[in-house]
């Protein structure tokens, strides 16, 4: 997770001042996206970005009549070709930026910056949002705003004023099963902003020389899972065929939030799947959930193929709902 929000809490409470700026609105090829976020302190120091260098030095600048000034503003600045195609865009576009001073009434008050970094602290979902004609502000869950959460869509309301910052947690994927999709598949979630998490109890597989730096578990998925439980950002992926190892993975998937849950195997496996699971007890709009055989259907052949089909399967659900 970038630390952007918690860095300019760090500088405030050293004394230094600090002003969070927040993109809110772009045309045409802009460098960032919406709810891309810069911290500067009070001594020009930085966090994150807001264009890739083409409009940063001017928000440094009001950031510092904003420290001054205690008052919040919202900036537009236009991005010329040339600066565009500085930063490697072919076309430049305009941005919009929300620019709040920390530990002001009409700019983000020390209180609330506290309680987001907390929520982020905890993995918690949570919406900041900016009245931009009075600067008032409050934090919102992830009913308030469903779709703005699913989707990772900071923005505009309908009413033109009311900006909201979309906080989630950062994406997670579980992969259970290191076989050769598995090694795939994870420098693919690396890619795509997801943190793997690799679990096999087999040593043979579970060894760090086929994953090079990640983090392995050799153990039962029970027994991590117990631990590190699916939640609303986290993906699933079963790749054992081995019921012993997937069943006990699948349950305690199908009773969290996870977004996302996938099962290998073919038709054939998985209405065996469905039997073993309904004897359990679980329902048949629980067992919907598992999307299997895993991944997009494009005809893959291979485990980089098929790998290539997980991760779009895994991203069209996380974009457009299950």
């Amino acid at each position: 997770m970038d630390q952007i929000p918690e860095q300019a809490l760090a500088w405030h409470q050293a004394g230094k001042g600090a002003a969070l700026a927040t993109v809110v609105e772009t045309w045409g090829s802009a460098p960032r996206r919406v709810g891309a976020m810069l911290a500067v302190s009070g001594e020009g120091e930085l966090a994150g970005s807001v264009s890739g260098g083409c409009v940063e030095g001017a928000v440094i600048t009001e950031a510092f009549d904003a420290i001054d000034s205690g008052r919040s503003a919202v900036l537009t600045y236009g991005v010329s070709d040339d600066d565009a195609f500085a930063v490697g865009l072919a076309c430049g576009g305009t941005i919009r930026i929300l620019l709040q001073p920390v530990g002001f009434p009409q700019g983000l008050p020390v209180d609330t910056l506290e309680d987001l970094c907390a929520a982020r602290a905890a993995r918690t979902p949570v919406a900041h949002v900016v009245d931009t004609a009075d600067w008032s502000g409050r934090l919102a869950g992830r009913d308030d705003f469903t779709d703005r959460f699913r989707a990772d869509r900071s923005g505009f309301l309908e009413d033109g004023a009311t900006f909201v910052a979309i906080h989630n947690p950062p994406l997670r994927m579980t992969i259970v099963g290191a076989v050769h999709i598995a090694q795939a598949l994870v420098p693919m979630a690396r890619l795509a902003g997801y943190d793997p998490l690799i679990i096999d109890p087999r040593p043979a597989f579970a060894a760090g020389s086929r994953f090079p730096g990640e983090t392995i578990r050799d153990a039962y998925p029970d027994e991590v899972l117990a631990d590190i439980a699916p939640d609303t950002r986290t993906a699933l992926v079963l790749l054992t065929h081995d019921p012993k190892i997937d069943d006990p993975a699948l349950e305690i998937g199908l009773r969290s939030e996870a977004f996302y849950i996938g099962a290998l195997g073919s038709t054939r496996t998985h209405a065996k799947r469905v039997t073993r699971l309904e004897e359990k007890g679980f329902t048949g709009a629980e067992i919907d959930r598992i999307h299997a055989p895993v991944g997009l259907d494009i005809g893959a052949a291979g485990p980089a193929e098929i790998a290539v089909a997980i991760m779009a399967e895994i991203t069209q659900v996380l974009r457009k709902g299950a």
